[in-house]
């Protein structure tokens, strides 16, 4: 086991590896299920990944800004949608590829640390968002989108009534 050669040879990497040994293609009724009763490889690693893209979100004067890291992916991988009204969905998909690893396909990785595969975040809107008003800005490996606030309602002012003498 290349592990060994590391010096990851410790009870919970070797656990850690059997639970990845899932071989991908055993699958049940929505590919999520496989022989075992367990979760097949690629859905463990779709769910890692999606569990795993941090985001901030700060609350501006004016909007919402929603902050993620999104290093070496172009425009085209990352797709922003509103879904249900009110539900802000960040997804894309990060390939292995596009540079070295291409030219290189007799290759032996030692160790691949960079994620890839499907990214997902979902945020719910505040009621005051005005999702007719959204942006979103990609520079530098950082998306930023902004989600401009609606303006305050006007307070309400007392209506009088007249008091009308019997």
């Amino acid at each position: 086991m290349e592990s060994a050669m590391f010096g990851l040879e410790t009870p919970l990497m070797t656990a850690l590896q059997h639970l990845l040994d899932i071989p991908d293609g055993e699958g049940g009724a929505a590919g999520k299920q496989g022989a075992t009763g367990g979760p097949t490889r690629a859905y463990v690693r779709d769910a890692r990944a999606m569990a795993s893209t941090p985001a901030d979100v700060k609350d501006l004067p004016g909007a919402y800004a929603f902050v993620v890291d999104m290093p070496g992916l172009k425009s085209s991988d990352i797709k922003v949608q509103v879904e249900e009204e009110r539900l802000l969905v960040i997804s894309g998909e990060r390939r292995r590829g596009g540079g070295e690893e291409e030219k290189e396909e007799s290759c032996k990785y030692l160790r691949m640390e960079r994620r890839m595969g499907k990214f997902m975040r979902k945020f719910v809107l505040p009621d005051n968002a005005d999702v007719d008003k959204i942006s979103a800005v990609c520079q530098d490996g950082v998306l930023t989108v902004t989600v401009e606030k609606l303006p305050p309602p006007e307070p309400k002012k007392p209506k009088t009534i007249e008091v009308k003498v019997a």
